[in-house]
């Protein structure tokens, strides 16, 4: 068959949930993905910020390869090796005490809410506790992530979603104090907004949040699913603002290709769980955490945050010269190689011209290019997307 019936099986095959662009994509090596028909493509979206380690890294393939003829799964019934090693490493690189894998970011976010409802219960006994997020937020699309997250459109068809939850506005703490009652239990925030437009958190709302929540007693929760991994310019964004949370979720890049999430916890929140409140079947399971142990390995020994925040200068400059250059470009915006671009009108014809001259980006809402190229990018990447981006606007 060529590409045409096989796009045709697809849409008679699978749920019409994704408006997917007609590429079939075939392999992957360094930065670049190929398709069926051996078209390159210049890859700065790595899978919406999965690939940080680029495709096809030999040290990471063989290390999956032999956990393959091991051991694949098992319940969590019992320990297994590779669970045990990336907790340790994952732990003790965030920072916080307690971790729980799970399959996707979806499943992390549910964990955390779970999590904190579960601590404000053992506090009080109530369970009619409330948390808050913010306008222009994106947290998944499971039922109780999208009851967080702050955007209409995603939530309208599918309510009514979980009660209790309320909205404030993005960096602006007094909209958060107003938010807040006896019932508060729990606030979340992504240090970067990634679907809503690439917006980073300010430092004085962050720390302004963290305070809020020590003198009330409430849970700060950081969803850096897809600002962690350090793609911000340190392993994961809240280390930047010098703002730690009591539960964290990570996904994306923990893995590096795998399905694998996972939410973090102080021991203060993370004590609140016990036998039975929580499970899963395939997360943590010997596969998946040999990945998210030799990512976290790779992160060290490619020195992967350094490299980042020396390529981080020469990007965004090149990135500026383009305000400088279109009229029609409004603003930059983002941390480290999680940047937005934001147009003065809609850039899906701008990615499908890139589509055609081999550079691979995403949008992040109607107007907003969306760049998140792998971790492991050099000058010459940066300029050759520049020059195809040109050329597509």
């Amino acid at each position: 068959m060529n590409k045409i019936n096989y796009m045709e099986q697809a849409e008679n095959n699978l749920l019409h949930t994704y408006k997917r662009y007609e590429i079939i994509l075939d392999k992957g090596d360094g930065v670049y993905l190929y398709d069926t028909e051996g078209k390159k493509y210049l890859d700065f979206a790595a899978g919406i910020a999965v690939f940080a380690l680029g495709y096809n890294n030999k040290e990471y393939n063989d290390a999956l390869k032999s956990q393959l003829d091991k051991l694949i799964h098992t319940t969590n019934l019992y320990y297994n090796m590779p669970a045990i090693e990336a907790a340790n490493k994952l732990t003790k690189a965030a920072g916080l005490e307690r971790v729980f894998f799970t399959n996707s970011g979806t499943e992390a976010i549910e964990g955390a809410l779970k999590l904190a409802k579960k601590y404000a219960y053992n506090r009080d006994g109530s369970t009619d506790h409330e948390i808050i997020s913010m306008n222009n937020s994106f947290h998944g699309r499971s039922l109780g992530a999208l009851s967080v997250t702050g955007n209409n459109e995603y939530q309208k068809a599918f309510k009514p979603l979980i009660e209790g939850i309320k909205f404030a506005d993005f960096n602006n703490l007094e909209s958060v104090k107003n938010q807040i009652t006896q019932k508060t239990c729990a606030i979340i925030i992504e240090p970067v907004q990634g679907e809503g437009g690439i917006y980073p958190a300010t430092h004085e709302f962050l720390h302004g949040v963290k305070a809020l929540c020590e003198e009330n007693d409430i849970l700060l929760i950081f969803d850096e699913i897809q600002c962690g991994m350090g793609r911000t310019g340190s392993l994961f964004a809240f280390q930047q603002y010098g703002v730690t949370p009591d539960i964290m979720t990570a996904a994306k890049a923990l893995g590096c290709g795998v399905p694998v999430g996972a939410f973090l916890a102080n021991e203060k929140a993370g004590s609140a769980m016990v036998p039975g409140d929580h499970g899963t079947t395939y997360g943590g399971n010997p596969l998946v955490c040999c990945a998210v142990s030799k990512v976290q390995d790779l992160f060290q020994s490619l020195n992967i945050i350094n490299h980042v925040n020396e390529i981080v200068p020469y990007f965004e400059n090149e990135l500026d010269k383009l305000i400088d250059e279109y009229d029609c470009i409004v603003e930059r915006r983002g941390m480290g190689l999680m940047q937005g671009i934001e147009f003065s009108y809609p850039v899906n014809d701008i990615i499908l011209k890139a589509q055609e001259l081999g550079l691979l980006i995403i949008s992040a809402g109607k107007n907003t290019i969306r760049l998140l190229p792998p971790l492991i990018i050099t000058k010459e990447h940066v300029d050759e997307m520049i020059e195809k981006l040109k050329s597509a606007i």
